[in-house]
């Protein structure tokens, strides 16, 4: 009965009532005390004391609001303390939501990130187009080096596309509806092609430092360019297309959001259906796995080579460096859980921003 738009989940289900009859109660100098029992482990951080508010008009949803109310915790009692009369319960939110503090420190660093990844790429294109003197390459091995820029300019593309739809994410979810869709839509894709141009890196590089023979692929760009540009937009093209509720306003929600008002959660540009949510998780887990055993393939070659030649450590360099250029840094997203939760969220935040 008191469900709100988030379908939020209370304490035991429980929901207590204290009214007087034909009288609002609010503002007492002495706050009512009311006490839940429990048998389980609360984190005290997303266990807060809430009271229903009802809907300013027919029709329209309610929602939980800790204004007035204080929390205290106990060992099996959540012990709530307010200044009014109403309808009582226990909000609990999920295990590992962000704190406003943390989340808005979180926002100012990917922004900043971002939009300096944005103009170092932008200008690493400029720099290359206006200086680049190609040239035919005499030998198969030479063709798959000369390749190599083109590739580095096509991942810099899409990680240009993806931090300027991302820094466009969050103002344009105050907009209209139709272009709020378009902006997720073009973060989707710019993500999904972001990733596949780090796996056409790590193929790549499997070809010019595993492959000791020499190999010849006919029209071999054009292919990375389907494989990479092609199939990501022609993915998203058609879940927009079919189902365009994929993409919309996402929300997120703080720990502390109930405490002072109902809550205002932070909204941009997103995906909204969890099974394409999923989807694109095993998407990038897929890559990132390929990639991860291609630098572990490449190590063990330079590791060889150390013993033989007794120094590689530019080589050990290049490796470092190719560990940031195929999004192994990625792979963070994959570690939320338990006490790394809030470090593992500022390191992703703070090395993928950077990336460009």
């Amino acid at each position: 009965l008191l469900q709100d738009a988030h379908n939020s989940s209370v304490l035991n289900n429980d929901v207590l009532g204290a009214f007087l009859q034909s009288r609002h109660v609010a503002r007492l100098s002495r706050p009512v005390k009311i006490q839940f029992w429990h048998d389980r482990v609360l984190d005290t951080s997303n266990a807060t004391c809430v009271f229903w508010q009802p809907g300013a008009g027919a029709g329209s949803t309610g929602s939980w609001s800790g204004e007035g109310c204080n929390t205290t915790h106990r060992e099996g009692t959540v012990i709530c303390h307010c200044d009014h009369l109403t309808y009582f319960a226990v909000l609990l939110l999920p295990a590992g939501t962000l704190s406003p503090a943390q989340l808005a420190s979180l926002t100012h660093i990917s922004t900043i990130g971002c939009s300096l990844s944005a103009a170092a790429t932008l200008c690493t294109l400029l720099l290359c187009c206006f200086s680049s003197t190609p040239c035919p390459p005499p030998s198969c091995r030479q063709r798959l080096r000369d390749n190599t820029t083109r590739i580095h300019m096509h991942l810099l593309a899409a990680l240009l596309l993806l931090n300027c739809s991302f820094l466009l994410s969050t103002p344009l979810a105050t907009g209209a509806e139709g272009l709020c869709q378009v902006t997720a839509a073009l973060l989707h894709a710019s993500l999904l092609c972001a990733l596949a141009w780090m796996a056409a890196e790590a193929f790549h590089l499997l070809l010019l430092l595993v492959k000791v023979y020499n190999i010849y692929i006919q029209h071999y760009l054009l292919k990375l360019c389907l494989f990479a540009w092609g199939l990501p937009t022609l993915a998203v093209a058609a879940a927009f297309v079919f189902k365009g509720d994929t993409y919309g306003y996402h929300t997120i929600s703080t720990s502390e959001g109930y405490r002072n008002a109902t809550i205002v959660p932070s909204a941009r540009c997103w995906l909204t259906s969890p099974p394409a949510h999923y989807t694109t998780l095993c998407y990038a887990g897929l890559i990132l796995l390929f990639n991860m055993l291609v630098l572990g393939r490449v190590a063990m070659i330079l590791r060889r080579i150390q013993r033989q030649k007794g120094q590689a450590r530019k080589d050990w360099a290049t490796v470092l460096g190719l560990t940031c250029l195929l999004g192994t840094t990625w792979g963070l997203a994959f570690f939320r859980f338990g006490t790394f939760l809030i470090p593992q969220v500022y390191l992703f935040t703070i090395l993928n921003s950077l990336q460009g």
